[in-house]
């Protein structure tokens, strides 16, 4: 399968835009991982810390796997951090307190492993080379590694982050208009595994707040539009996160979820919906990728987008006896039609 062009297939600099992946799954530890991505993309394994590793000089940029959860990884502030004192007695105590930081996250993430997944964070790919990324997902699945479908317990996840043709707010708010109301179909046609439905991860945007959005009088400036997102949304856990773009866009922006470290700034939507399904033959990064095009195309077309929000907005701020009416109108007409 080869990747769809999206409307706009270029970026602000005038280059193919690009689409960050990280795939998370069970059953392949980092150091295999790690192995196997150098295998088959080239480039230089180095480790990093006993549970995190990186494939450096890849055609496309550096790899990074390792274990999903902060605590199997040395803390960055307390490495950066400097002695109390400059004595030699502080310096040596600075030290043990390094050395028994990084040994007993080093044993965090032998006694996890197996329990939490391995993510591999791939390098920003073009658009249209997303197919030859896709081989990585083939031979994870021939490796033993397990996705989504695997067990009740795997809410793992793909996420894409699809680099923005433009960083005006016109643009962004198209773009994540044509999102709200696609993210039904898309969830139908993704099929949201249970075990993500139930847990937070890519939960649905609240309907005030769809409501508030798809309104075709609102038409916030870019503050505005990251003071309404935090104030209906503050938390990361959305099927599409605008954090890690709000924050490349005003860096300084004064609020605390801007000083998170694990919000990385970055001139790209954060689509987390996506299930990891690597047992699913053909399935890869470029099915997702084809899907979220569908959402791009929509943006683009400002008649066809205004028009199904005014009509969503009108749909669900009807009184409920009038919508519960309509469906069944809808319904009578369903079992009335000949099949």
């Amino acid at each position: 399968m080869l990747p769809q062009s999206p409307p706009e297939p270029l970026n602000v600099q005038g280059r193919t835009r690009r689409v960050g992946v990280e795939i998370e799954f069970a059953g392949l530890p980092p150091q295999q991982t790690g192995e196997l991505v150098r295998d088959l993309f080239g480039g230089e394994l180095k480790l990093v810390s006993p549970h995190r590793l990186r494939v450096e000089a890849t055609r496309w940029g550096d790899f990074v796997i390792e274990l999903d959860t902060q605590y199997a990884h040395p803390d960055t502030r307390l490495l950066e951090a400097l002695p109390r004192h400059d004595t030699e007695w502080e310096r040596q105590r600075h030290q043990m307190r390094l050395d028994f930081h990084n040994k007993t996250r080093e044993l965090i993430g032998d006694v996890v492993t197996g329990l939490v997944p391995t993510e591999i964070v791939c390098p920003p790919v073009p658009w249209n080379e997303l197919n030859e990324l896709d081989t990585l997902f083939g031979a994870l699945h021939a490796h033993g590694a397990k996705g989504t479908d695997a067990s009740l317990l795997y809410g793992f996840g793909l996420h894409l982050n699809p680099e923005v043709a433009s960083l005006e707010p016109e643009h962004i708010l198209r773009l994540f208009r044509a999102f709200l109301l696609m993210a039904a179909w898309l969830r139908k046609e993704i099929n949201i595994d249970i075990t993500r439905e139930v847990l937070p991860h890519a939960n649905p945007f609240p309907k005030h707040y769809a409501l508030k959005v798809l309104d075709t009088d609102y038409a916030p400036d870019l503050n505005t539009l990251i003071a309404d997102y935090i104030s209906f949304n503050p938390t990361r856990n959305r099927e599409l996160d605008l954090y890690p773009l709000f924050a490349y866009l005003c860096p300084d922006y004064p609020d605390e979820l801007f000083r998170n470290n694990l919000i990385k700034p970055r001139p790209t939507f954060h689509y987390r919906l996506p299930n990891a399904q690597l047992s699913q033959r053909g399935w890869g990064a470029v099915v997702e990728w084809n899907r979220w095009v569908a959402v791009e195309r929509l943006a683009a077309d400002c008649k066809e987008l205004n028009g199904r929000a005014s009509r969503y907005v009108n749909l669900h701020t009807q009184p409920l006896v009038t919508r519960m009416l309509g469906r069944l109108r809808h319904w009578i007409k369903e079992v009335r039609s000949p099949s």
